[in-house]
């Protein structure tokens, strides 16, 4: 059924400052690293705008109102010391919700294996009314809700592999019985929550902090040993990816020891989870990564993942 990719070029609209790690340049880094023959066969869609109706998924009105209300109409306004909004961002961040919402409703539908959403900002640090590290909306929790609430789905799960923990959508998802989180991240590190204590009003959250220094091969043990197990005994009908690539060794925010082919290595066993589990049906977006390089190569091996399970 092949691999959808969804972007649109207003996702390059929305500047920060400079300095910001969280760039124009990684999406330019991102369409790059996803050239050539090796992905012809791609099926590349441009993300739709998403609607109101779908931020109120996870957001209440007066926060998406406050959101868009701060857009200037020049220069920058500030949200918080680390996420700042300019002309552009409030569509781009909507497109973000369009992608996650359209990739949800193509994946299932049948019309395709999996999805990556390569759209920014990011969205996994978007608290209920709160806006903060990089996101505005809470776009992979707004795919989860999507799913249970428009296609009926009984069960979703989302994986974080972020470097930093997906704060935003274990609050939107903390009294959310149907819907299943697990994280990774290093830990102590921004934004300080992630606590293996910190289990969900129903004790559907998983949280595996990891220390400063963490390589690949306890990446995989714990991956194994305890978050897929507690995925495949959830038993979901779509799995949801954060797709962070700043545990990459080379990303400059953080300081896990993540090999490219790591990435490569942890999107095809939730490829090969969601084979056994819900036929295959998988949704990444992208989260962090901030060294350009090591964003591009590793972006190249998820997506080559998510088409060789695809297929």
């Amino acid at each position: 059924m092949g691999t959808a990719y969804y972007c649109h070029e207003e996702c390059l609209r929305h500047v920060t400052p400079p300095g910001h790690p969280e760039q124009v340049a990684r999406l330019d880094h991102v369409a790059r690293a996803l050239e050539g023959n090796a992905f012809a066969q791609l099926d590349r869609r441009e993300a739709p705008l998403g609607a109101k109706e779908d931020v109120l998924l996870c957001h209440p009105e007066r926060y998406f109102d406050r959101v868009r209300a701060a857009i200037p109409e020049a220069g920058f306004v500030s949200l918080d010391a680390d996420t700042h909004v300019s002309p552009g961002s409030f569509q781009a961040a909507m497109r973000g919700v369009g992608a996650i919402t359209a990739a949800v409703d193509a994946v299932m539908a049948g019309e395709v294996a999996n999805a990556f959403v390569g759209c920014r900002p990011p969205g996994h640090h978007a608290e209920t009314e709160t806006a903060m590290g990089f996101c505005l909306f809470g776009t992979v929790a707004i795919g989860a809700r999507h799913a249970l609430e428009r296609h009926g789905a009984a069960r979703v799960a989302v994986l974080d592999f972020d470097v930093h923990h997906g704060n935003g959508t274990q609050d939107l998802l903390w009294d959310e019985p149907r819907a299943l989180f697990a994280s990774s991240h290093q830990m102590p590190l921004y934004p300080g929550t992630g606590r293996a204590d910190e289990r969900g009003a129903h004790g559907q959250i998983i949280n595996q902090p990891l220390a400063a220094a963490t390589g690949g091969a306890e990446m995989r043990r714990v991956y194994t040993r305890d978050i897929f197990p507690a995925v495949e005994a959830f038993a979901p009908e779509l799995i949801l990816v954060s797709a962070g690539f700043d545990a990459h060794r080379a990303d400059p925010l953080a300081n896990l020891n993540w090999d490219t082919e790591d990435f490569a290595w942890i999107t095809s066993e939730i490829c090969a989870l969601a084979a056994r589990l819900c036929a295959g049906r998988v949704v990444s977006t992208l989260e962090g990564g901030y060294d350009l390089d090591a964003l591009g190569a590793a972006v190249a091996v998820h997506v080559t993942e998510l088409m060789e399970h695809g297929a």
